[in-house]
């Protein structure tokens, strides 16, 4: 399966990264891309949050690891959204850029 990703670099430190985004960016992605985002689950054990979420039919996975300068996510590409892979790394992107400001 193809994968995605996307780094974005910041100065907040690990902690505070963190909670910037356990509070911000699952449920972001929830609502400002309610239309085509359904289903939005995520775990965290420390660091690292995995998730998971559905946009127009179908599954998309990955991780989101917070580092002390970087905030890193991976994930598994539907063979079906290929097409729309840099798309997608993009607006991840901008939206963990967001989330950390």
């Amino acid at each position: 399966m193809p994968s995605y990703h996307a780094e974005v670099s910041h100065a907040l430190g690990q902690a505070e990264a963190v909670e910037r985004l356990k509070t911000k960016f699952l449920d972001l992605l929830g609502e400002k891309y309610k239309e085509t985002v359904k289903d939005v689950q995520g775990t965290w054990a420390e660091n690292v949050l995995s998730f998971a979420f559905k946009s127009l039919g179908l599954s998309f996975k990955g991780t989101l690891e917070v580092g002390p300068t970087t905030a890193k996510i991976n994930g598994s590409l539907p063979f079906a959204a290929i097409a729309f892979k840099g798309k997608i790394e993009q607006t991840i992107k901008h939206e963990l850029a967001q989330a950390l400001k």
